[in-house]
């Protein structure tokens, strides 16, 4: 392996197609494309400060490094990458690549990052941005913590354990879908959602869990969630709280401790296709 140990390089591409090399302790100055079309990198405590640092390369490593303000787009058509304890300050991170773990990573500016990827592993990562994750695939998350709307629009084949999503329109237009031990804070979640299970989540959302095909919750918590499950068929809800009120749901069985409100029009769906249990009876108002 070449090795580079504290070394300063700028202008533009200063490492164009670099192969087999370990980088140390070293920043990028300013210069497009440092390590265009590169392979098989490691890099160790180093700082890119400008733009497109990591595109079009292949089997990269990067522990406990910088990617600056200015290092914005920066991983593009990039195909097997690792990202360990780093810090990434710039937007837009991550476009059409593929075979990405992120690991202990903090994304500041999480503006438009990880869009039209796939093969994503994703542990103890921290974002704070819109539309994150927006038309990516096989996906798997950990201990996420995300505040920023539109999270994973269009995404598809989804597991997320343990997170929590401080967002608006999260999980809109996805397709299977599954989220265990998490919450969820936000308006209209996963509308337009093809197969979205939810396991033992907290979830508070105005006019949430709308437009859903095949919508399934084991155990869960809707707190302050209102006209829930309008237009969504195939539900099976298992909900351990009140929830505010249900409207005008197209089919299924939905299981709460109370509802508050329920407004079934007969003009707009069939009543007859959805079961609704309340275990306090006393709690719930039906309105047409």
């Amino acid at each position: 392996m070449k090795k580079y140990q504290n070394q300063y390089f700028e202008g533009e591409r200063s490492l164009f197609a670099e192969t087999n090399a370990d980088i140390d302790g070293t920043t990028f100055g300013m210069g497009e494309s440092p390590l265009k079309e590169s392979r098989n990198i490691h890099l160790t405590d180093s700082i890119f400060t400008y733009k497109y640092p990591l595109w079009y390369s292949t089997h990269i490593k990067v522990d406990h490094s910088i990617l600056e303000t200015m290092a914005r787009s920066g991983i593009w058509y990039t195909d097997d990458i690792e990202i360990n304890d780093s810090t990434i300050q710039a937007p837009k991170i991550l476009r059409r690549s593929s075979r990405i773990t992120l690991n202990h990573d903090h994304f500041s500016d999480a503006e438009e990052t990880l869009w039209n990827c796939r093969d994503i592993k994703m542990t103890h990562v921290q974002a704070n941005g819109d539309y994150f994750g927006m038309n990516s695939e096989n996906i798997y998350v950990d201990h996420m913590n995300l505040v920023g709307n539109y999270v994973f629009d269009g995404a598809k084949n989804v597991e997320v354990h343990n997170s929590t999503f401080v967002s608006k329109d999260a999980f809109w237009n996805c397709e299977n879908v599954t989220i265990f031990d998490s919450t969820i804070n936000g308006e209209y979640l996963a509308w337009n959602t093809k197969n979205i299970t939810f396991v033992n989540c907290t979830i508070e959302s105005d006019q949430g869990l709308c437009y859903i095909d095949h919508l399934t919750m084991r155990n869960c918590r809707l707190l302050r969630t209102d006209l829930a499950f309008e237009y969504c068929s195939d539900i099976d809800a298992d909900i351990n709280s009140t929830i505010m009120s249900v409207k005008n749901p197209i089919s299924g069985t939905i299981h709460a401790h109370a509802i508050d409100d329920v407004i079934l029009d007969p003009t707009k769906i069939d009543p007859s296709q959805t079961k609704i249990i309340t275990d306090n009876k006393l709690n719930k108002k039906e309105t047409a």
